[in-house]
């Protein structure tokens, strides 16, 4: 008898629960046909599915680039340039650091100094802002006559120390042998005086707060405080690279009229910039850095430091890359870099090739592709800046 109510119990509440149902089916239908009444509902088709990708893509397709290379002549080619460098430093921040840092003179210390056989390695700081006191290598060949050129090496995301072939662990020994990542050393033993400045964000300029975490750098500290101030990271490394210049060339050693830059990947990108911003360098040699903005940064996962707010509504990479013209140029890049894409390096060296001959000098502007990926090839810099201060271009 229990089993009979309790089954009974069941089927009751079973249809109970499809009455209750069906009722709230019938309030939705009833809803929908007023709303069908009104002229307020239309049938939904099926919402695709949002891709962020593509809706990148689109969102660069729609950007004008002011200073997008339109000129025809090397008059009008001279005239692009002293509209563009101006709004590119501005959006660097350098317009603003030079108005905060108005009246600073930057003062240099030697740290100390070690005998390497054939070349001296000394430790420096410089202070490029008044509380920022920036380390760097001064590299000098022992046999040193008269004023010889300068070589800036500027380093990407690998401590500071690397480029002069100081190394802390199997994988720097490795970066040096694989990777020919001891650039201030190649540097000094071509007869060149070297500087191998610290990156900001890197070595003794880390935040403190990111270096008990373990990490290489503090880019993205960096960038978040650089932005509240109307800064960038790049902003702060073409300035440190600039104040360096001004040390530089009042030394009795150094010739100011033969100034190269050169570095791999982070390293890549300030001697593009400075190159850009700064006239009195003579020959850029960036590494595994030139590209294209959308190709590289644009869709690749990159370091924060990489990014300046609205560089693609004033140029793409290859317009920033024109602004060194008619300097000596020439671009570094791995056939297999994963980061910068060979056939986005490849479509911005057509587009700044075409800038370098209508300034009238298409033989200062090369790409050197080596076999490998993302590194540094010696092959690609020597033989060209060498070339090129020799014959001292104008």
């Amino acid at each position: 008898m229990t089993a009979c109510k309790a089954s009974k119990n069941a089927r009751r509440n079973s249809i109970s629960n499809l009455a209750s149902r069906i009722k709230r089916i019938n309030i939705q239908i009833k809803g929908i046909l007023l709303l069908a009444e009104s002229g307020e509902f239309v049938l939904a088709k099926k919402i695709p599915k949002f891709d962020y990708k593509r809706h990148i893509r689109e969102v660069y397709k729609s950007i004008r680039r002011q200073f997008e290379f339109r000129a025809r002549t090397r008059e009008e080619f001279e005239a692009w340039q002293l509209a563009f460098r101006p709004k590119l430093r501005e959006a660097l921040g350098l317009t603003s650091m030079e108005e905060d840092l108005q009246g600073h003179i930057p003062k240099a210390e030697r740290a100390y100094s070690t005998d390497l056989g054939d070349y001296i390695r000394e430790k420096w700081y410089l202070w490029v802002e008044p509380t920022v006191p920036l380390p760097f290598w001064l590299l000098k060949p022992k046999e040193c006559k008269g004023r010889l050129p300068l070589v800036l090496t500027s380093h990407g995301h690998n401590h500071p120390d690397l480029y002069v072939g100081i190394t802390y662990s199997e994988h720097d020994e490795w970066s040096i042998r694989e990777g020919e990542r001891d650039i201030a050393v190649q540097a000094v033993r071509e007869g060149y005086i070297v500087i191998a400045p610290t990156a900001r964000g890197f070595g003794e300029t880390i935040d403190e707060t990111e270096k008990e975490k373990g990490a290489v750098s503090s880019c993205r500290s960096e960038l978040k405080h650089c932005l509240l101030a109307g800064r960038t990271p790049i902003g702060e490394r073409v300035w440190d690279i600039s104040r360096l210049i001004d040390w530089a060339t009042k030394r009795s050693d150094v010739d100011p009229t033969r100034i190269a830059i050169t570095g791999n990947s982070g390293g890549g990108t300030t001697s593009l910039f400075s190159a850009a911003c700064d006239e009195r360098i003579t020959v850029a040699v960036p590494s595994c850095y030139f590209c294209t903005f959308v190709g590289s940064i644009g869709t690749i996962f990159h370091c924060d430091c990489n990014y300046i707010p609205g560089i693609l509504r004033l140029g793409e990479m290859y317009d920033v890359a024109g602004l060194i013209a008619p300097r000596p140029f020439c671009a570094i890049a791995g056939k297999h870099d994963e980061i910068f894409p060979i056939e986005h390096v490849y479509e911005a060296f057509r587009k700044l090739k075409h800038i370098y001959e209508i300034a009238g000098v298409p033989e200062r502007c090369e790409l050197y592709v080596g076999e490998g990926g993302h590194r540094y090839y010696k092959k690609g810099a020597w033989p060209f800046i060498r070339k090129w201060f020799n014959l001292q271009p104008t």
